[in-house]
């Protein structure tokens, strides 16, 4: 019988740590305040819930949700949001031991407002600098980054020093390593020019081995908008794996040697901002549990349809049971292959 959600939480917190990783995410985290009302915009809101957020952070909650042992690489603010943090973190299931603290400052809150199906505006308070843009490669784990079964980054980190430093600092200790997941999850905010964006994310792509990003991200990343092309530009970077998400037209997947097409999963959707971190947490559950790429984009697709229909992020993150459940009630939504 399988154990409960609660019961293995508890379990991996204590394994990770000593054990190895199954995944190690570096880079933002902070407070995510969520509107409790939709459709409205934030100057009409009289409430909202406080969760833990930021991209890196959620996928590692994600991926914990279904098993794995997670940690995240981060910095907060020496502040009751800091401690928050580090106390959800553990909750949900994610090691806190490589999450410094900063004197200097403030952990980030970031804000949205919610207007179903496709509009979900970010309001990041990030000034003068997020504390996890202050990581150096003293805060990297070198034993742990080497270790971890998978390494995932997302370029926001690249944008600023010495942050971008401490990244390629990691990255440069996977060298050899089977996974390491390049998110391109661009934030234009968090850039000095599209320019400078597209330069570092290139110069990070080298060190990975599969990239998962959106239309826009792609076209900062190799120039290329068509999923098509600009897959076939991220494997020319040297990836194994490239993941195009199209949003409501499906994901892509392309390898040297097949073509995967995955529809989207029918929901009604309540807040999509949740839905690519839930993506990366079960695209990396799928592949630590062996499944084929196919698999695996149908897998993690399905987890973003999931979340989109709740209203937060990392407290949404489905278990492995509920992906599973969504899947056999849709047998018609499935992947299609293509060899090269």
């Amino acid at each position: 019988m399988m154990s409960s959600p609660t019961e293995m939480t508890q379990a991996r917190t204590a394994r990770t740590e000593d054990d190895e990783l199954d995944l190690l995410t570096i880079g933002r985290c902070g407070v995510d305040v969520y509107p409790f009302q939709t459709g409205i915009g934030l100057e009409d809101v009289t409430s909202f819930g406080k969760f833990l957020g930021g991209s890196p952070t959620n996928v590692a909650v994600a991926a914990a949700r279904q098993g794995a042992r997670s940690a995240v690489i981060t910095e907060v603010g020496d502040d009751p949001f800091g401690r928050f943090v580090c106390r959800e973190m553990k909750r949900l299931g994610v090691s806190d031991r490589f999450v410094a603290r900063n004197e200097d400052y403030n952990t980030p809150v970031t804000f949205c407002e919610i207007f179903p199906p496709d509009d979900f505006p970010l309001y990041f308070y990030r000034q003068p600098k997020a504390p996890d843009l202050e990581l150096t490669a003293s805060n990297i784990p070198i034993r742990a980054v080497r270790a971890a079964r998978i390494f995932w980054f997302s370029v926001t980190g690249l944008s600023a020093e010495p942050s971008r430093s401490a990244h390629h600092f990691a990255l440069d200790l996977r060298k050899g390593s089977k996974w390491t997941i390049a998110d391109l999850d661009y934030r234009p905010m968090f850039w000095q020019d599209e320019e400078i964006a597209s330069r570092e994310v290139g110069r990070a792509l080298g060190k990975a081995n599969v990239a998962i990003g959106n239309k826009e991200e792609c076209r900062i990343a190799v120039g290329e908008t068509e999923p098509d092309r600009a897959a076939d530009a991220l494997l020319d970077r040297g990836v194994d794996i490239a993941v195009v998400k199209q949003g409501p037209l499906g994901t892509l997947a392309k390898t040297r040697q097949e073509r995967i097409v995955m529809p989207v999963t029918p929901v009604e959707v309540c807040n999509g901002l949740g839905a690519g971190d839930a993506f990366g947490g079960s695209f990396c559950h799928a592949l630590l549990a062996g499944l084929d790429l196919a698999r695996a984009v149908q897998y993690a697709s399905t987890a973003g349809a999931i979340v989109a229909s709740r209203l937060e992020c990392s407290t949404a993150m489905p278990t492995t049971t509920e992906i599973e459940r969504v899947i056999a009630e849709h047998p018609d939504i499935r992947p299609v292959i293509e060899k090269r």
